[in-house]
């Protein structure tokens, strides 16, 4: 199994889950953007993102996909809910929102603030989804009202998946995502060996 990453980006989710798992791996680090630094890289990835899972016949280049295929086809593990659980659909919301709903947003953010020449930058654009972003934010601060984790009862893909976005928060300079339920929840994560591990990858 091979796992193409940029240190920072949205394939940490998999170096981490990877990591939890303690499944063998092969990690190749590329520059970020690989499109730009390593034009080979396409061979690999056509669309030229990280993460690009590769395991046998199977190539993936969604974050939040590649952590549930992890969990369902390496498990089984206490990572991944199952559909005979109450929270399995939870589980799921909580997968797909980490990705559409809240890292897209910030990927806006990135682009407009930071990547783009400065002539290209777009304050406007930059102010607009650091908001959106935010609002939506929300929804994690109060999902985690009375919970150490985001479902299930314990710790599992669900909260790597979303605790990316706030790591991609920290980077973005966007404070106002560390609220108290959060903070707490962080706390517990950031400490993980795993997390630490992946994040020094």
């Amino acid at each position: 199994m091979k796992l193409y990453h940029c240190q920072g980006a949205r394939s940490l989710r998999c170096v981490w889950a990877l990591e939890e798992m303690g499944l063998d791996y092969e990690l190749v680090t590329l520059q970020f953007p690989p499109r730009v630094f390593d034009k080979s890289y396409k061979e690999v990835n056509p669309l030229g993102t990280v993460p690009c899972l590769i395991d046998g016949d199977v190539m993936m280049t969604e974050s939040a996909g590649i952590c549930e295929y992890l969990g369902v086809k390496y498990g089984p593990t206490p990572l991944a809910v199952t559909p005979e659980e109450e929270d399995y659909g939870a589980y799921l919301n909580w997968l797909q929102r980490s990705d559409a709903t809240l890292t897209f947003p910030q990927t806006l953010v990135f682009r407009y603030s930071a990547l783009e020449p400065e002539e290209r930058r777009q304050p406007q654009v930059v102010e607009d989804y650091r908001a959106w972003f935010l609002g939506r934010w929300r929804s994690v601060e109060t999902g985690l009202e009375g919970r150490d984790y985001l479902c299930a009862g314990r710790f599992t893909m669900a909260d790597i998946c979303v605790a990316y976005a706030l790591y991609f928060a920290n980077t973005l300079g966007i404070s106002e995502a560390m609220t108290p339920n959060v903070k707490e929840w962080w706390g517990r994560l950031s400490k993980r060996d795993a997390f630490i591990s992946a994040t020094a990858n």
